[in-house]
């Protein structure tokens, strides 16, 4: 479950109780640091938390000093993991430094509601933010279905402009932003924090080996669909972590079939049905689509993946199967996974989420040894 997963219910019953709360919210980060800018706590009065902004050397500490801290408003503080940071109980970290946003319900309130709206709608948000000066932790949103929308009050029209200027800014590059720029005669920061939207995993095949790659998902905070023509086992019972369910039953996916209507360009979908005539009907319908998914993999050797894409371009009536099917096998991963030497239906399981994670992330799946650094720092324009 992702930070927002967690920190909801508790966020939802304070505010049924008329209860006020601090977030805690990563805003910048100097050197190395195990959560990046954006990772979000939420503190309860009775001490309760929800999320996390580091690796849980600065949890605690944060905790105990940030209704104090917030009396009088919104603060950005700092916090060093350094083991040689006298001032800091809590190094022996990663040895770096970590700036945290701590505000109260006043402000933090829309930002949830903001959060919520977009991850259950599955769609990216932008959010610009103040970080310093009297009109700390203002904000404006920006989403692709949504008007730019901000938190009050706001007295100055130019912040508002700027603010929604920038949120938009970052909604199209598809990248957060971090800048200091002129607001009402002073230099102020603004952070844009730009969250992609929520991806979801399709997963074709109600067997066992769906269980162990529907928990990995979840446990992501995916949002994730099981589907099969098996009506007995495509059940709520047996895979009752899912958002979704769909039984086929013997109606499957036609060419231009509007099963698939709830999938998005940026979503994956896996085939593990052991079926060629689920496969070669559940492919035709994808390809007769507007768009192929950010990961599409197939179970299983590619030579069947071949022969399943053939008649999947003889159910679609293409006179040439051929020049189709060498297109669409360069867009998909057949087999799906990546060689982590798997055998087990988790450890397959694993592989998969795996590269499903390194495609729509376009990490490069190198040892991290191998990387320059874990969590490169935001660049500032």
């Amino acid at each position: 479950m992702t930070d927002l997963e967690n920190i909801l219910p508790i966020w939802h019953a304070l505010e049924s109780a008329g209860s006020d709360y601090v977030l805690a919210t990563v805003v910048d980060v100097d050197g190395p640091s195990y959560r990046k800018p954006g990772a979000r706590m939420l503190i309860a009065p009775d001490g309760r938390r929800a999320g996390t902004v580091s690796g849980g050397c600065l949890e605690a500490e944060i905790a105990k000093r940030a209704w104090w801290l917030t009396e009088l408003g919104p603060v950005v503080e700092r916090y060093s993991t350094a083991e040689d940071d006298g001032d800091m109980p809590y190094g022996s970290g990663c040895g770096g430094v970590v700036y945290v946003l701590l505000e109260r319900r006043v402000t933090a309130a829309p930002l949830l509601m903001a959060l919520e709206a977009a991850f259950h709608a599955r769609v990216p948000l932008a959010i610009a933010t103040v970080l310093d000066g009297a009109g700390i932790a203002n904000r404006a949103f920006a989403r692709p279905t949504t008007q730019i929308g901000h938190n009050e009050p706001i007295n100055a029209e130019t912040r508002e402009a700027i603010l929604g200027n920038l949120a938009l800014l970052a909604l199209e590059r598809m990248q957060s932003i971090d800048q200091r720029m002129a607001i009402d005669g002073s230099e102020t920061r603004i952070w844009v924090d730009y969250r992609a939207a929520r991806p979801g995993l399709w997963i074709f095949g109600a067997g066992d080996d769906g269980k162990p790659l529907l928990r990995l998902a979840r446990q992501l905070g995916w949002f994730a669909v099981v589907a099969d023509g098996r009506s007995h086992l495509a059940t709520n019972e047996r895979f009752p972590g899912a958002d979704n369910v769909l039984a086929m039953n013997a109606a499957l996916p036609e060419p231009g079939s509007s099963f698939l209507a709830d999938l998005k360009v940026t979503d994956a979908v896996v085939l593990l049905t052991h079926s060629f005539e689920q496969d070669s009907h559940i492919l035709a319908a994808l390809f007769s689509g507007d768009f192929v998914p950010a990961y599409l993999g197939v179970l299983g050797p590619q030579r069947r993946t071949l022969e399943v894409l053939a008649e999947s371009a003889r159910l679609l009536g293409f006179s040439n199967p051929a020049e189709h099917v060498e297109q669409w096998l360069a867009l998909m991963h057949a087999p799906t996974g990546l060689d982590l030497g798997a055998e087990t239906p988790a450890a397959i399981a694993l592989s998969i989420i795996a590269e499903i994670q390194q495609t729509l992330n376009n990490g490069s799946a190198l040892p991290l040894r191998q990387v320059r650094a874990v969590h490169p720092v935001l660049s500032r324009t």
